[in-house]
């Protein structure tokens, strides 16, 4: 585990209360993996937005209804997160989901919520084989308890640091201005640069793993927050921030083509006279120190749940096997 800070009881984005995750997982070999994960805040719609956060560490990317958030503080919907070239039809086929439920009736506007990476790598990106229904499959299958991580929903084609990537979850418990409070977070990896474990620089040949034909550069990560800490969207456009700069910490290069992304959400609804004062700034550093041990734990398990995987142009990636890599670190 990375840091001090206690984690929930599956460490995972889901024990933030309130807080499920579906994934829809789509493999064919050798031509697609690929696929869509939704993270689905209970009773979140255009009547009932939460408050969220997002922040850019490099904007190369298509995170679909980012600047309403920014301008607003609003999430009116789950937040999706998919193969890049698939993000316009998930997009529509959560507009779709949303307009037909309850909370949905007589809405005019709303801002779905989704984020991408690039799986051109091992999977053929150009098919977008991602459709409306495998969206609704993973909406209506998210639940909370343990998440799945690795080779699934939106990150089952994913590389990252040399190695496999995808999915990976994790969550931190905090005191917060005398709150017992939990954070958790999710994230989709996809960007370059080289590894670090406590410090020290991991390469594939470190722990005996191929380290792959070249390819092209393919970058990105999404990373999702979720706490029930009563914090404003401004808040958490902060929380937002560090999550992206824990990336730092497993080595991200922060390349030219890699949109890293981070999007923060609060499970109190925004306008809620009830519930504890929103706490102030000079208070939020455990919840700080806990958003970067979450990213960088979450990292590191999307490296060594997944799978070893060969795309359609014959590249090949490798996880992180555990074992080589604690003899390594003594």
């Amino acid at each position: 585990m990375v840091g001090d800070g206690p984690t929930g009881e599956h460490n995972a984005l889901t024990d933030v209360p309130g807080i499920r995750v579906g994934h829809t997982t789509l493999i064919r070999p050798s031509r697609v993996h690929s696929g869509v994960t939704a993270i689905v805040p209970d009773g979140v719609g255009p009547g009932r937005p939460l408050p969220a956060g997002v922040f850019a560490g490099n904007g190369y990317g298509k995170l679909i209804g980012a600047t309403q958030i920014a301008e607003l503080g609003a999430l009116e919907t789950p937040v999706l997160l998919t193969s890049t070239l698939s993000a316009f039809r998930v997009a529509d086929a959560l507009v779709g989901w949303i307009l037909e439920r309850p909370e949905g009736a007589g809405v005019r506007s709303v801002n779905p919520v989704v984020g991408e990476c690039n799986d051109g790598l091992l999977s053929d990106i150009r098919s977008r084989p991602v459709r409306e229904e495998h969206v609704r499959a993973a909406l209506e299958s998210a639940s909370g308890g343990p998440v799945a991580e690795g080779c699934v929903g939106g990150g089952t084609g994913l590389t990252a640091l040399g190695f496999k990537a995808g999915i990976g979850t994790s969550s931190r418990r905090a005191l917060l201005a005398g709150l017992d409070v939990m954070l958790g977070v999710v994230v989709q990896a996809n960007f370059g640069g080289t590894l670090r474990v406590r410090g020290r620089t991991v390469t594939p040949a470190d722990v005996g793993v191929p380290a792959g034909e070249a390819g092209p550069e393919l970058g990105s990560c999404m990373v999702v927050v979720a706490t029930d800490a009563p914090l404003d969207a401004r808040q958490l456009t902060r929380l937002a921030r560090r999550a992206v700069y824990g990336l730092a910490r497993v080595g991200a290069g922060y390349g030219h083509g890699s949109g890293d992304y981070g999007l923060a959400l609060g499970t109190r609804p925004l306008g809620t006279p009830a519930g504890p004062a929103v706490v102030p700034d000079d208070r939020l550093d455990p919840l700080f120190t806990a958003v970067l041990d979450a990213v960088e734990e979450a990292v590191l398990n999307s490296l060594l749940m997944a799978t070893t995987t060969t795309g359609p142009d014959g590249h090949t990636r490798h996880p992180l096997p555990a074992a080589p890599l604690l003899a390594l670190l003594g």
